[in-house]
This record gives structure tokens, sequence and C-alpha cells, in this order.
């Protein structure tokens, strides 16, 4: 079907539908055909001219109708005022003729003015619409009158009073209709305007979005969606994509398809979506949508997010809560322990002291005091460890305070022979207990050399970080950042998973506190210390700090 740009009359009651014009150009070439014929026939005319002028007028009708086919039709054109009214000028002249020819008052096509009117009422608006009635009133009249020498009588006021109420309750009703056409227009662009508004923020929401119809055909599928499961929707619309589900997210398919068998609704399930480049996490949430008329089976539409940031949040904060209670628990055995310790360690040493002693009995006494001194140095370790707290909160630079301990690591003892250290960077400001974070850089640093051996390669690097670099929900305002890297051979799965535990160690002679230390001091930050790494592989860590206290604790 033909749309015009312009799409209505100026002015006009309705949209002028190109159907309706084109109905008007067939039964005007029809009207024209059946005259002609009538006239070919001898049937129902009135001169012997009447072939000659019916062949012309049938010529005429042909020309102009086939012309404003293709103004119309073929070239879309909008019809405009001065089109309309030709064509209605056209059509009024053409019944005329056929009236004249047929008998005048006495014919029986006077009637075609009545379809005349109603189109006209239909395609203009009410104005013209009285305009053209009066004109068929006027020319109608004018037959009677000099066309065929008669007095008008009850006859001709009763058809001109039919043609005028015509006109006017046709208009009413053209009016009316187009007011609700207009209705429902304005509803109709309120509909698509939800609707656009609708899509627009099922495309910006971070959140996947999913449905399939009973089938498990794919019918619609987010931006987001596209971005966790690491598909195309333009790949899978219209298609069966639940073995695909089943391949990469077991769960995910299985709550898909519970709901859509027993109706049930899934709500927060977690999955797990295992993709070439990542496996992770996403919690989801399915829900039904009946066919129309409840015709089984039903569409499934599941809701989802990657909840592989707050899975990793939720470890670190149990992973801080547990180093709380294992620092508590170590403060008091240490306490409990080093006076004992203590004690004994002072009477081995008065009887190594004692005269009647031999050798056997000074190596004994050397072994248990050498033995004392390095639980006393454990014991130790441990108060430090459950003594991480922020003391003495001020402004300093991050970058000078690991200025200084790489300075510190290069000349420790355990710092391997060929080691790198690197350092990149701008100055970092922010508030903090220079202590804590410096013994933070240190166990980062020194781990890194020790881990990565001969020709280590250790880069250290402070500054801003973006918000969106952290985890989703991680808190932290105006984030700054520092990361130590290097080359090391990775960190082992099963040590991965515990390194922040106290005791656990993958070095020998490591008492495995270390890290929990920097757990704890990050902690104490209100930070975060994330770890990148993988067999074979350098390694990572990024630990997170707000770059000044909060309000209320700095109260």
């Amino acid at each position: 079907m033909v749309k015009w740009p312009g799409g209505n009359f100026p002015g006009s009651a309705m949209p002028v539908p190109p159907i309706l014009l084109r109905w008007v150009y067939v039964v005007r070439v029809a009207v024209a055909g059946a005259i002609y014929l009538s006239a070919a026939f001898k049937f129902n005319v009135a001169a012997p001219l009447d072939l000659l002028v019916t062949s012309l007028l049938l010529v005429v009708t042909v020309v102009v109708t086939v012309a404003s086919y293709w103004h119309t039709h073929i070239r879309g054109r909008t019809p405009g005022r001065t089109f309309l009214y030709a064509q209605a000028l056209f059509d009024v002249a053409l019944v005329t003729t056929i009236v004249h020819i047929t008998g005048g008052p006495a014919s029986d096509f006077s009637t075609l003015y009545v379809p005349l009117i109603v189109v006209t009422a239909l395609l203009m608006p009410p104005a013209s619409t009285a305009l053209v009635t009066a004109l068929v009133g006027l020319v109608y009249f004018a037959d009677v009158i000099f066309g065929h020498q008669l007095a008008p009588g009850p006859g001709i006021a009763l058809q001109l009073g039919l043609f005028a109420v015509v006109g006017a309750v046709t208009a009413y009703l053209a009016s009316r209709v187009s007011a609700m056409g207009a209705e429902h227009e304005a509803l109709a662009g309120e509909l698509r305007q939800v609707r656009l508004e609708a899509a627009d923020v099922l495309r910006s929401i971070p959140t996947g979005i999913v449905t399939v119809d009973g089938d498990g055909r794919l019918l619609y599928c987010n931006p987001a969606a596209e971005q966790i499961l690491g598909f195309r929707e333009r790949q899978w619309l219209g298609r069966s994509i639940m073995p695909e589900f089943a391949r990469m997210a077991p769960e995910f398919w299985a709550a898909l398809t519970a709901t859509a068998r027993r109706g049930v609704r899934a709500m927060r399930v977690e999955a797990m979506v295992r993709r070439a480049d990542r496996t992770f996490p996403i919690g989801v949430t399915t829900t039904t949508h009946e066919e129309p008329g409840g015709a089984p089976p039903p569409r499934v539409t599941a809701i989802f997010t990657d909840i592989s940031d707050s899975k990793r949040l939720e470890e670190l904060h149990l992973r801080a809560e547990r180093l709380e209670a294992v620092a508590e628990l170590s403060s008091s055995l240490a306490h409990e322990i080093r006076n004992p310790l203590a004690s004994i360690r002072s009477s081995v040493e008065q009887l190594s002291r004692a005269k009647r002693a031999d050798a056997e009995d000074k190596f004994l006494t050397g072994l248990i005091m050498h033995e004392s001194d390095r639980l006393s140095r454990l014991l130790s370790e441990f108060l430090d460890f459950s003594r991480v707290r922020v003391t003495e909160c001020r402004p300093l630079d991050l970058r000078t305070v690991a200025v200084a301990v790489i300075e510190l690591v290069r000349e420790h003892p355990d710092c391997p022979e060929g080691a790198r250290i690197d350092l990149a960077g701008d100055p970092t400001p922010m508030e903090g207990d220079e202590d804590l974070l410096h013994r933070v850089v240190m166990n980062l640093v020194l781990n890194a050399v020790q881990a990565a051996g001969k020709n280590a390669r250790v880069t250290v690097e402070t500054g801003r970080s973006a918000a969106h670099e952290l985890p989703g929900g991680a808190g932290i305002e105006n984030p700054i950042f520092l990361s130590v890297s290097d080359n090391g051979p990775g960190i082992p799965e099963p040590l991965r998973a515990r390194m922040f535990e106290p005791f656990v160690t993958g070095r020998d002679g490591g008492t495995g506190l270390g890290l929990a230390i920097v757990q704890r001091a990050v902690a104490a930050h209100r930070g975060l210390v994330l770890v990148d790494s993988a067999p074979g592989q350098r390694t990572t860590f990024t630990v997170y700090f707000p770059a000044a206290r909060r309000k209320e604790e700095a109260a």
C-alpha cells in the first residue's frame, strides 16, 4: 500500500487513505464505461449524439483517472488541496453530464450525487464538503431549469434537501470519526513512546533479560544478556537456543526448563556460566507469560546478573571476619604462652651456666634456648598480627611509602640476586597509617621477589583508580590503588583459595602470617585486596584504598 509522506490533506477531517482514492478511480471509470455501453446499445438515451458524447466522456474519464492514479499511486505524491478540489469538480461534471443525457430530473443516475457527496466528506474537511454540496445542488438545479426547461417542483426541492442532509450528516460523522482517529493515534503514539522507553531501559540496564517460547526458541535478548552469556541475539533469534544454554550454563537451562514445564518461578537461583574465556556465577529469576487464550506452552523470561563481584566481596568479608577471630585467639594464646616460655628459657639458661653441666647438657640447654627464641619470635608475629589497627591516620603519599619499601627490599637478605624492582605511577596522596601501609607494601614486594626467584622482575605501581575498575558494591569513595606484579610461576590453585588464611604458606620457612597481616591492614583502611594469578603466569596483587577517611571516621 502506498504511504504518502504528507499523510493528510491540510485541514482535512481524516487522513487520505490510498485505498479510498483507488476505489474512487475504479468506480468513476466503471460508471463512465456503463454509460457508454448503455448509449452504444441505445438503452435509455436521450438523443442521437449520445454515443459520441458518452464516448468522449469515457475517454476524458480514463485520461483524467490514469493521470490521477499516476500522480498519487505511481509517483507517490500526497494529495493536496488543489488536487482534491479538482477531483471533486471533475466528478461533479461527470455525474451532471450523465444525469443530463439520461433524462435530467427523470434520470435514475441522479442518485450518483449522493456517493459523490459522501466521498467528498470523507476526503475533505466540512467546509470543503459544504462547498461541494452547494455546487452539486446548484448544477443540478441549473440542469433542471436551463437544460430541460422544467419548472422546479417539490421533487426537485426534496432532492436538493436530500443532498444537503447527506452532506451535513456525512461531514459530521466524518469529523467524529476523525476525532476518534486522532485519539487513537495519540494513544498509539503514547504506546509507541512507552515501548521505545521500555526498549531503551532494557537496552541500557546491566541486568540480562532473555525470553524464550515454549519450544525453546529465542524471542528476545537484551545487550546485557549478550555480554554476560557471550552470544549475539541476531544469531539465535527465532532458533532453539536451549541446547546452547544447557552446554554453557546447565543450572540456567534447568531453571528455564522447570519454569516452562511446571510454571514454577525460580527466585534467585545461582548458576555457573562456563564460557571459553572465564567461568563465573550468575543469579537467575524466571517468570512465565501466558500466550493469548492461555494456550500452552507459555513463554519464559529469565532475568539474571553477573554476581561474581558480589560473591567476591562476600568472600572478602568472610575472610576478614575469620582473620579477626583468629587475631583475637592469637592474641590471647600469645599472652598465655609468652610468660611461661620466658620462665622456661630463663631456667634453662641458668642450668646451662652450672659448673657441673657437661658438654651434652650444654648442647641440650642450648637447643632449648634456641627453640625458645624461635617460639618467642613466632609469638611476637602473632601479637603483631593481632594488633593490626589504624592508630595514627594522617595525610601521606602512598608512592613515597612504596619508594622507601623498595629500597629496603633491595637490601634485604632474602632478596634474590639479580632481582629488579620497578616503580610506576604518579604521586598518590591519601589518608592512612604509615606504619601499617609500610607493612602492606613490604610484605607484598618481598613476597613477589621471593616467589619470582632469580631474574625476578617486579613492578610496583600506584595511582588513582576509576570506580568501574572495582567490584560492584565495593563502596570505596575516590579509590586509589597499589599493584604489585611479578614474573613468577603463579600461585597454585589449592594455595590461592587459602593464601590469606593464617599459617598457610607456599614458601619453606614461612610463618604464613604475611598475607594475613596484609589483609587485616587493608581492611583496617576500609580497602580491598584482590589477586590475579594462574599457574605458570605472572601474579598481580591489587590493593584499593579510599583516598580519604569518611567524615564520621575522622570525627
